[in-house]
């Protein structure tokens, strides 16, 4: 049976085995019962995880053609499939669940968010991004990559960059070269007196990041506490810990 590519779902089917193969020992160096795939695609990563013993199994796929696909060439996902949008989904699991995928490009920081949303029942997470959006979530203080992303998974999970994937990986070999991450949940999350309010003052001071924090941030904090010395600090300057810490004096 054949399917075709379709660009305006990002797709870019992986076809190099070892790279699959990489994923996987990944992926079992943790234990787990439950395992969502996201955008299997046509099932390249898909075989080998099906064979996975003593696991629960589900694939996340928007896709109606390669729905019909994988059910075709694989059997025993009849009832595996949830045949919906990633984005719009429910938790495919009701106990907690490791995430693996080669993650669709045009919505990979969307599926990351989330996961965020669902990180009470996400453990670990295991995908492959475009490189620079990789190196972003995995980036610390310090860094040019060190972004929003960066702070907000990295309250949550401890990132691993695991490997570089190049263009031949692929088919259509895309423009970018990829790279593998692992994500996994910290024991002890991030204390701040909000997430709401952590969220909107790393986003607040990220969105202009070349200048000093107390410029974007000014109206988050009495004039008084903006004098502090942190304050001449630029975005990138601040650990994670640091804009914590700060939620605590905000507003």
């Amino acid at each position: 049976m054949q399917y075709t590519l379709k660009k305006s779902l990002g797709q870019h089917f992986l076809k190099d085995e070892n790279i699959c193969k990489k994923i996987v020992e990944a992926l079992c160096q943790s234990s787990f019962n439950n395992l969502a795939e996201v955008g299997p695609g046509a099932g390249a990563l898909t075989k080998y995880l099906i064979d996975i013993p003593h696991i629960n199994f589900k694939a996340i796929e928007l896709d109606d053609e390669k729905v019909v696909y994988l059910k075709t060439t694989y059997p025993i996902l009849q009832d595996k499939i949830i045949h919906q949008d990633f984005l719009q989904t429910m938790p495919p699991f009701e106990d907690e669940f490791t995430v693996v995928g080669n993650f669709p490009y045009n919505i990979s920081t969307q599926i990351l968010f989330k996961v965020l949303d669902w990180k009470k029942q996400v453990p670990v997470v295991i995908g492959m991004f475009q490189k620079e959006v990789a190196e972003r979530v995995a980036a610390n203080h310090g860094n040019k990559a060190y972004g929003i992303i960066s702070v907000l998974i990295q309250a949550h999970y401890h990132v691993e960059y695991l490997f570089d994937v190049p263009p031949s990986s692929f088919n259509p070999p895309p423009k970018v070269d990829s790279g593998v991450i692992r994500l996994t949940r910290k024991d002890e999350p991030l204390v701040v007196s909000s997430d709401k309010k952590f969220i909107a003052l790393v986003k607040a001071a990220f969105n202009q990041r070349r200048k000093m924090l107390r410029n974007p941030v000014k109206g988050m904090f009495e004039p008084a506490v903006l004098q502090e010395p942190i304050f001449t600090k630029r975005a990138e300057q601040l650990s994670i810990q640091d804009f914590a810490d700060l939620t605590f004096k905000m507003k």
